[in-house]
């Protein structure tokens, strides 16, 4: 089946094994001191591996796979109780709980070009806004590619790699979530910079956010 999956210059690996690590299906290893996906069919396709890697060796490419297959659904799990050899085993179709379209969705973890992006509706949202509001899910975050942070705990300019993002993609809009309190003026000042940089005109809409999970305002 064609599907995405990941790529690896290995010119560029230099044998770290911070992939490896990042990896939580088991689908990559270091063979000969490189990074090597030796399991096409755990690799989701999702990239947790490409901000691990320093030397921007991984990238994505859609060509013809195996299905994925999730290696944490095929555990049998004890069950702990004393009536015998019972387990729990996962089901691979679980009730979808999150309305997540992509991963990761840290702006400082974010890659700055990924073919989720191109043609989306952009949503970057202040950590404790989706604390706030009981169904974030469903109001921001359904349909929308998602990115997510924290001006006040996050030592760097958001604009920087925004801006980046923004230039390399076909972001059709955006969509900027806010809390109420000072600190979370720097993602709508972030924001603003990254679209002047960009060069592109894109639509950007503002929701504040009050503590007590209210929309304060929306322009």
């Amino acid at each position: 089946m064609l599907r995405r999956m990941i790529t690896i210059d290995e010119e560029k690996c230099n044998g770290c094994g911070l992939c490896v690590d990042a990896c939580s299906e088991g689908a990559l290893a270091l063979v000969d001191g490189k990074a090597k996906l030796v399991r096409e069919d755990y690799c989701d396709g999702l990239g947790d591996c490409l901000p691990a890697c320093p030397q921007d060796a991984i990238k994505f490419e859609y060509r013809e796979a195996p299905a994925f297959v999730n290696p944490l659904m095929q555990q049998s799990i004890p069950c702990g109780c004393n009536t015998g050899p019972s387990t729990i085993t996962f089901d691979s179709e679980e009730p979808k709980n999150s309305e997540l379209s992509q991963w990761p969705v840290q702006i400082n973890l974010a890659p700055v070009t990924a073919p989720w992006f191109d043609g989306s509706d952009l949503l970057i949202a202040a950590d404790c806004t989706a604390y706030s509001i009981k169904n974030f899910h469903d109001r921001f975050i359904k349909g929308n590619i998602t990115l997510i942070g924290c001006p006040k705990l996050d030592s760097v300019d958001y604009s920087e790699k925004l801006s980046e993002i923004l230039k390399n993609n076909d972001i059709k809009t955006i969509t900027l979530v806010r809390m109420e309190v000072p600190c979370c003026s720097g993602m709508y000042n972030a924001v603003v910079r990254a679209i002047e940089k960009s060069g592109k005109k894109i639509p950007l809409t503002t929701y504040v956010i009050s503590k007590k999970g209210q929309v304060l305002s929306a322009h």
